[in-house]
Formats: structure tokens, sequence, C-alpha cells
């Protein structure tokens, strides 16, 4: 037998998925499949987009509907990404990437975080992917699709 066994639809079930999507790059379609591979029936899938919070003065200095202009694009962008995927809640909030994918899992019961992750450059090894944070973190299970 050679390589991984492939993972069946049945083989690990959660009832409480999220999905935290990157909107610059593109696993989406991917990271939502499996989510649907591996939940339960009758399973809770949110898909969370985390709006990146402007670093100290930048934030000061954005005007109010530079802000508001950015998020409206953002959530274009995110309901792009999930199509028509039906049954799938979604949500979008700002914050720290990764504090804000873990802050929303425990406080959601979430049981299972489906991720995708690139392949790592320099700064990933000095400071860590969201992917590694939110894995080394997090309190429930961590699926990280490595994508391209």
């Amino acid at each position: 037998m050679s390589g991984r066994p492939k993972l069946k639809e049945g083989d690990v079930m959660y009832g409480n998925i999220l999905v935290a999507m990157a909107l610059d790059h593109n696993v989406s379609e991917k990271t939502l499949e499996i989510a649907r591979m591996i939940s339960s029936p009758g399973a809770k899938i949110t898909a969370l987009h985390v709006l990146e919070e402007p670093q100290g003065t930048a934030n000061a200095r954005l005007r109010e509907d530079l802000l508001q202009q950015g998020t409206e694009r953002a959530k274009a962008l995110f309901d792009e990404k999930l199509g028509g995927a039906a049954g799938v809640e979604r949500a979008l909030i700002q914050g720290h990437v990764g504090r804000t994918i873990l802050s929303y899992a425990e406080e959601h019961g979430v049981d299972c975080i489906v991720m995708g992750s690139h392949k790592p450059g320099l700064a990933d090894y000095l400071l860590g992917s969201t992917a590694a944070r939110v894995t080394r973190h997090a309190a429930c299970s961590v699926h990280v699709y490595r994508g391209g």
C-alpha cells in the first residue's frame, strides 16, 4: 500500500465546524469541501473571515468612510467566495486574525477549525503563520489544508 489513506465521508465527524477563510488565498472551495466531509449529519458550519485591524496610528488616520468602503468590498468578496454554499453560516469580524479565530471558536463551542495555509516564507519562520498559531493554541481539533 502506498500513500496516505483517502478521507471518506463519515470517517471523522464534527458537529460545529469553523472554516477560517482568507479572502486573498484561493483555497476557500477546498476548505469548505473538507468541512462538509468531516461534519456529522446536521452539523453547523460557519465560514469566518477576519478583517485585519490597521495597526497603531494607521487606524487613527484612516477616515471612517474609507474603513467602511474596505469593509463593504470585503463583504462582497466574502459572499463571492462562498457563492451558493448552502447551509453555511457567515461571520465577518474585525480584529487580529489569529486571536479572533481562536476567540470565536471558543465562544461558539467549535469542535474543529478548518483552514488553509500557504508555503511558509522567511517571515513565517520568524513570527509563525496564522495557521501555526491557531494550531498551537486552539482548544479544539484543527485541520490545516496545505494549498498550492
